[in-house]
């Protein structure tokens, strides 16, 4: 299957652009894919994409972003038609649509957390990014220069996605280690929580953090049962690193992927390269790294 993996919208932390190098390091053929940090699933639908797995589970604490991913996969139609009603809305707003932007949010603040506002809240904020306040607010902005994702844009994509996952997936919001506890031998565990350099607890950029030393326990307890996983963790922007690496005890396999120039250093005039470290098993990187890249990577 050839083309860029299909997204559902812009989206803050997004491993689109890095799943060629991630999934480099995932079998060819497994059981099941559980992703305890979810977000817009990027990997998930990479994965899909490539047909490597039999079966998904997508799980976020934020549920507005889950509910935008289970209505996507299993009634696109309805997503698309909810989304183009709301979307459309803007366009009768005299003042170029940030009126209503802060209507839906509103709306959304108030109670009415429907995937079709989530995703329209996303596709008109500032950089596609999750911001709430410390009583869990939306509290992001709209990017004045753009109207979001158009639904004639957004619809193939929609329904592509459905396509991959429709019928192969299970949905939750519940604490990352409630979702690792039903992995099983055959499945691989893919983890992107919110980094340290960001965020190590409650942060307004993020629905929640995470609890270093508790992050640290779960990992101890995937390798104890001969879980095979993967986790995408913090890295280096220039010469600053970000976060604590990982206790070497734990025995894993880190990689540097490299993730381009920093849209944020390019703002200041910097030219400063972002390198983000994977870690991996010790017995999926084993398995992978010997096997020949054509037998592992599919175009994306």
């Amino acid at each position: 299957m050839n083309g860029i993996t299909p997204h559902i919208v812009q989206y803050q932390g997004s491993k689109r652009n890095l799943a060629p190098q991630i999934l480099h390091y995932f079998p060819k053929r497994f059981n099941r894919l559980i992703e305890p940090f979810a977000g817009m699933a990027a990997i998930s639908i990479a994965v899909s994409k490539q047909r490597r797995a039999n079966h998904y589970v997508l799980n976020d604490l934020n549920e507005p972003l889950v509910n935008i991913l289970k209505e996507a996969i299993n009634n696109p139609q309805k997503l698309i038609e909810d989304y183009t009603k709301v979307w459309s809305e803007q366009l009768t707003y005299a003042d170029g649509s940030v009126e209503h932007f802060y209507k839906i949010r509103k709306d959304f603040n108030d109670g009415d957390k429907c995937a079709a506002n989530m995703l329209y809240l996303l596709a008109r904020c500032v950089k596609g990014s999750v911001r709430y306040s410390s009583n869990g607010m939306f509290n992001q902005s709209p990017d004045k220069r753009r109207m979001g994702t158009n639904p004639k844009n957004l619809a193939p994509n929609v329904y592509m996605i459905s396509s991959f996952l429709k019928g192969k997936t299970e949905f939750a919001s519940v604490d990352y280690r409630e979702i690792t506890k039903m992995a099983q031998y055959g499945d691989i565990v893919y983890m992107d929580p919110p980094y340290q350099g960001v965020c190590s607890t409650r942060d307004s950029r993020y629905f929640a953090g995470i609890n270093y030393d508790e992050f640290v326990e779960c990992i101890d307890n995937l390798n104890s049962r001969g879980i095979d996983f993967i986790i995408s963790y913090d890295g280096t922007c220039g010469e600053k690193q970000y976060g604590i690496d990982l206790p070497k005890e734990l025995n894993l396999k880190k990689v540097m992927l490299n993730a381009g120039l920093s849209s944020q250093s390019l703002l200041l005039g910097k030219k400063e390269k972002t390198v983000e470290a994977l870690y991996v098993s010790r017995d999926l990187y084993s398995i992978t790294s010997s096997m020949p890249e054509e037998q592992l990577l599919f175009a994306l």
